[in-house]
């Protein structure tokens, strides 16, 4: 005879069946009977600060894995904190389960305390939302929001339990554990590439998107070498193909270099696999003509609805990155690539591009020199994490990414991801050495999740660069209005002492020659760790100061 069940523990149990081995959450009166489940499971929970860390850090799993990462938040206030993070996983395409306390139902529509109507609230951000109110029906939608998540271009899923729901009990068997299903290409359609590739003379790669896995970044990049075909990333997608290969050639983001960009205007082929070339990517929607590109485009995504919806492709293949990676691994020219010698020149323009050592900048902390000593003394699997601010630049233009799952960063420009991201990376695989890079503004958009590190000794180094100002906006002010600044200042805190006061280990550095012993006492520390490096403020980008910005609005203007 089949047990009865509280909703709470039909729940947790969909959880254990579809394989979730890690939470994170801010309790919640409205789902205290999910959370006395979870005190019998084993399932690792992690507590949060605030809904908005916990939403990001299931994220950033999401991102790592391409499992969905799981949030539990209350109601009202809890659900509208975590709203950040359900916006990243909507336009990073990352499967994340976001399960929202409710009111009970007998309150539903009255406006009582906390409640909210979540399909009106995360309607536009989220692949489904849906309330589950009827206990033996947990299982049916837990594991349909698995399937949404997952499925053609991944996004998230939000889960609304009204309180009383979860205290019903009601008998009903488990679901089978959920699995993804992989699109192929045809015959047909690999025989058409093949051919579109023969008639190329400047053909050119960017990969982007989700549902990749380091087997895939394998098998395209092995197809890439046999064409000697030049590799672009998308925007904060680089650990798709590894900067240490010959083909890879750089990365389509903010402020990209101007030579790869001319290189995708002048090409005659473009192959796009994954990636939706959205506004940062495509350079304000500029590089290619919209909606038909002068050069072919052949786009390859998992989901049939991107096909065609900005672009109009010459050719639409409609398969999974994973799929299609495995299908033209085996693929050979048939004779030696005319463009090799291009593909070649384009890689030296990418190194000479992403080489720090020349990098000099006002103020006595060279971020050149910084990102030289990082890449000498840091493991090549290093989690890179960032939000969003000028500050990100370094990372993405001088660290070398070269494996898979090693990068951590919201292509919807959130601020104060990289923390939470951080902590989210370091829980899921403790080996791995994690890296925050964070500005002053962006850092103290979530600084309060340094606390959660430090509760579960999550030892990540938060390299925190602080110009007392949000950089990026004054950048922009500089620009439009020269000389006027407004509502941009910071006055901060000694963040040294703060990483002490959490618990962690806290360095200040002021002088180039301090970044290496302070790193290294830092990483030897065994504890959460800040950097907390002073810029100067001139140094608002790696080639360009606020002063110099200000002069050119001027002359311009």
């Amino acid at each position: 005879m089949m047990a009865s069940r509280t909703g709470g523990r039909i729940l947790v149990d969909q959880l254990i069946t579809h394989g979730v081995q890690q939470l994170f959450c801010v309790p919640g009166e409205s789902f205290l009977a999910v959370l006395d489940a979870l005190h019998d499971a084993k399932i690792e929970v992690t507590v949060c600060r605030q809904e908005g860390g916990a939403a990001m850090m299931a994220e950033a799993q999401g991102k790592l894995t391409g499992r969905p990462g799981v949030c539990f938040v209350t109601r009202g206030p809890g659900a509208t904190n975590a709203a950040a993070g359900v916006h990243i996983a909507h336009q990073d395409s990352t499967p994340l389960l976001l399960f929202v306390g409710q009111v009970a139902r007998g309150a539903l529509g009255r406006e009582a305390f906390q409640e909210l109507d979540y399909g009106a609230v995360f309607g536009t951000m989220a692949k489904w939302v849906v309330q589950v109110d009827d206990p033996s029906r947990l299982p049916e939608l837990v594991s349909r929001a698995f399937h949404v998540a997952t499925s053609g271009r991944p996004g998230p899923v939000v889960i609304a339990l009204p309180e009383d729901m979860l205290t019903e009990a009601a008998e009903v068997a488990d679901a089978l554990p959920y699995a993804v299903a992989e699109t192929y290409p045809g015959a047909a359609p690999l025989a058409e590439l093949q051919l579109r590739l023969a008639a190329a003379q400047r053909p050119v790669v960017i990969v982007g998107g989700s549902r990749w896995s380091e087997t895939a970044v394998q098998h395209f990049s092995a197809f890439a070498e046999a064409f000697a075909l030049p590799v672009y990333c998308s925007f904060r997608r680089q650990m798709l193909f590894s900067a240490d290969h010959p083909c890879y050639a750089g990365d389509l983001g903010l402020g990209a270099n101007p030579r790869l960009l001319e290189r995708i205007r002048q090409s005659d082929l473009i192959l796009l696999v994954g990636g939706r070339l959205s506004e940062v990517p495509s350079q304000g929607y500029e590089l290619l003509d919209i909606p038909s590109p002068k050069q072919a485009l052949v786009h390859v995504h998992a989901d049939a609805d991107e096909l065609g919806r900005l672009y109009r492709a010459t050719q639409a293949i409609h398969a999974t990155p994973q799929a299609f990676a495995h299908a033209v691994a085996a693929l050979r020219p048939a004779a030696p690539p005319a463009w090799r010698a291009a593909t070649a020149a384009a890689r030296e323009e990418f190194l000479r591009w992403s080489d720090p050592a020349p990098i000099r900048i006002p103020g006595p902390l060279q971020m050149g020199e910084v990102m030289q000593h990082l890449r000498e003394v840091l493991p090549a699997d290093t989690i890179f994490c960032n939000g969003a601010g000028n500050f990100a630049t370094w990372v993405h233009r001088f660290w070398p990414f070269r494996a898979f799952a090693s990068q951590l960063a919201p292509t919807s420009g959130s601020m104060g991801y990289g923390l939470p991201a951080g902590v989210g990376a370091k829980r899921l695989w403790p080996q791995r050495e994690v890296v925050v890079f964070a500005g002053d503004g962006d850092f103290l958009m979530h600084g309060q999740e340094f606390a959660t590190a430090v509760q579960y000794g999550l030892p990540i180094l938060v390299v925190l660069l602080d110009n007392a100002m949000y950089g990026t906006i004054r950048m922009h002010q500089e620009r439009h209005y020269p000389g006027r600044v407004s509502a941009t200042q910071l006055k901060n805190p000694d963040f040294r002492r703060y990483a002490e006061v959490f618990g962690g280990h806290g360095e200040r550095v002021e002088r180039t020659e301090e970044f290496a012993p302070a790193l290294a006492r830092a990483r030897a520390s065994g504890r959460p760790a800040i950097l907390h490096c002073l810029l100067d403020p001139e140094a608002i980008t790696p080639g360009s100061t606020l002063q110099g910005i200000r002069a050119a609005a001027l002359s311009a203007g």
